[in-house]
C-alpha cells in the first residue's frame, strides 16, 4: 500500500470586491491527480473550511476534467473534503497546493495547512504547488524556524500574468513579490508558459499549463 497524497484546494468564492466568482481551478487539480493515481497513489483532499470546494475553470471539454468529474469517488472527495484539523501528516508522502485565485485569499495565513505541509516535508515528503498554490508556500516554517522557500528556486504565477488577468490591483497581495521577500530564488517563464522548478523535494509550476508537468515532477521525486 502506497502512502496517501494530500491535495489543498481553496474555500474562498469570490475575487476580492469584484464580486466574480473563484475557486480552486480544476485543471490543476486533475492534471497532477491523473498522473498520481495512475502511479497508484491514493489522493485525499483537504481545503481551510472542509467541506465543499468551489470550483473555477469548470470545462468538461478537458478530457482530464471529465475523468476526474465522472469518478464518483473523487468528485465526493472535492464535495466533502476534510478540515486542516481532521488530517494526520503520518499518513501522507507529499502535499500539493492546486491554484485558482481563491488561494490567494485562504491559504497564505491557515496555520494550520502550513504546519501539515512542514511536517510532511520534515518526513521526507514532497511539497508541490502550481499557479497561485504556491501562496499556501509563503508562511511554511521548518523546525529550524527558516521559511520552506528560502534559498531554494520556486515559481508561480507570475506579476506579469497577475497584471494580463487584470487581477493585479485585486489580489491581497503579489505572488511572485512575496515568495522572493521569503528568500526564494523565483524563475519564471513567459505568459502561459508551462515552467516547473525542483528544488529539495520542492516542486513548483508557474500557471495552469504547467500542471500535469508538476505531476510528472511529483511522482519523479516520490519514485
Amino acid at each position: 500500500m502506497k502512502k496517501k497524497i494530500l491535495f489543498v484546494v481553496t474555500s474562498h468564492d469570490k475575487k476580492g470586491a469584484t464580486g466574480e466568482a473563484t475557486g480552486f481551478y480544476l485543471s490543476e487539480v486533475t492534471h497532477p491527480w491523473d498522473v498520481l493515481q495512475q502511479a497508484g497513489y491514493e489522493i485525499d483532499f483537504v481545503s481551510p473550511k472542509g467541506g465543499k470546494a468551489p470550483i473555477d475553470g469548470f470545462d468538461l471539454t478537458d478530457p482530464v476534467n471529465k475523468k476526474f468529474w465522472d469518478n464518483a469517488q473523487y468528485r465526493s472527495k472535492v464535495e466533502n473534503t476534510m478540515k486542516p484539523s481532521d488530517v494526520n501528516p503520518n499518513d501522507y508522502i507529499a502535499i500539493h497546493y492546486a491554484g485558482g485565485h481563491g488561494a490567494m485569499w485562504d491559504f497564505a495565513d491557515n496555520k494550520e495547512l502550513a504546519s501539515l505541509a512542514a511536517k510532511i516535508y520534515e518526513n521526507n515528503g514532497v511539497v508541490s504547488a502550481v499557479c497561485h498554490g504556491p501562496a499556501g508556500l509563503v508562511n511554511i516554517k521548518l523546525s529550524n524556524g527558516n521559511y520552506l522557500v528560502d534559498g531554494k528556486k520556486v515559481n508561480g504565477f507570475t506579476n506579469e500574468e497577475e497584471v494580463a488577468v487584470q487581477l493585479d490591483k485585486v489580489v491581497p497581495f503579489a505572488l511572485e513579490t512575496q515568495l522572493i521577500a521569503r528568500g526564494a530564488k523565483f524563475e519564471k517563464s513567459g505568459l502561459w508558459q508551462e515552467h516547473v522548478t525542483v528544488d529539495e523535494r520542492l516542486v513548483t509550476g508557474q500557471n495552469p499549463q504547467s500542471a500535469h508537468a508538476v505531476g510528472v515532477a511529483v511522482l519523479k521525486e516520490l519514485e
